[in-house]
């Protein structure tokens, strides 16, 4: 094969992984563990008394 397809190949293949990457980096969303609920209500009722 000549080197400009093999270029060009591998341009096309870093650009597909390139772009899976960004999706995988966009749809991530981070676990969340170990939420106080009753933590997080009072601290909105207390910004909500001091504002």
């Amino acid at each position: 094969m000549p080197v400009r397809l093999q270029r060009k190949a591998r341009r096309n293949k870093v650009k597909a992984a390139q772009r899976k990457a960004a999706i995988k980096r966009l749809m991530f969303m981070p676990i969340i563990k170990c939420l106080d609920v009753e933590a997080i209500r009072k601290s909105f009722v207390d910004r909500k008394a001091t504002a």
